[in-house]
């Protein structure tokens, strides 16, 4: 059912009202004039922090949609506000549900290695997720989910401005780069997203269910050389 045009304005105009009161005044929209001076010129650490802290509370009260309700905290995500390098997965799981924070679990503890591996610290990196409450049993965040929670995770990226964003699992890469190919087809190959380096490999989940398939783990590592590579970190 396609939305009437009253609905996506006034669903545009709640957006728009929601990044003013945030904060992102300089979170602009892509491919316009203002949006490339701003690429080039990265605000400053000091706006950066206050528009991200204002963020934060906003997501650990958000009450937007129904994943709130069964959550023991909301996940803002954290890191380096100033990083060249960004990880986003696809929703809390259990423990960080409980922690408040991004991939503190089994599949968390692997993308700490990885990071380290990639002569990173973790608190190096910035790492968010595509919604930022834990879905019932960790099923896959929904449509509308995904939607609700789009302006959080675009205030991130527009506002810390990383070098190279990985993205971890179908969903991430979906949020930034649409399409109907599965992630085996994609990884490994930079894709964009508004002038950023996108580069789409497994989420350390998928690793860890795979934990006998040293392919796997291989192409992870083959994705995250040529992050390195572009960053210079080798």
């Amino acid at each position: 059912m396609r939305k009437k045009p009253e609905d996506i304005l006034s669903g545009l105009e709640s957006r728009l009202e929601f990044m003013a009161e945030i904060g992102a005044d300089f979170v602009l929209v892509p491919g316009s004039q203002a949006a490339e001076q701003a690429a080039s010129s990265p605000p400053p650490s000091s706006d950066k922090a206050e528009v991200l802290g204002s963020l934060r509370e906003k997501i650990l009260s958000c009450r937007l949609c129904p994943l709130s309700a069964g959550r023991i905290q909301a996940v803002p995500g954290e890191g380096n506000i100033d990083s060249r390098l960004m990880f986003v997965g696809e929703a809390p799981g259990r423990d960080e549900d409980i922690q408040g924070r991004p991939f503190v679990g089994r599949a968390g503890q692997l993308l700490t290695r990885i990071i380290e591996a990639m002569k990173f610290k973790r608190e190096d990196v910035f790492i968010a997720n595509v919604v930022k409450c834990r879905p019932p049993e960790n099923r896959t965040p929904q449509r509308d989910e995904i939607e609700t929670c789009r302006p959080y995770l675009l205030t991130q990226v527009r506002t810390i401005q990383p070098r190279v964003i990985v993205t971890l699992g179908k969903v991430s890469t979906d949020f930034f780069c649409p399409s109907g190919l599965a992630m085996g087809e994609l990884r490994g190959r930079f894709l964009e997203f508004e002038g950023i380096p996108v580069m789409p490999t497994f989420h350390p989940a998928y690793v860890l269910r795979n934990e006998g398939k040293s392919e796997v783990k291989r192409q992870v590592w083959q994705d995250m050389q040529k992050v390195m590579s572009l960053l210079g970190n080798t």
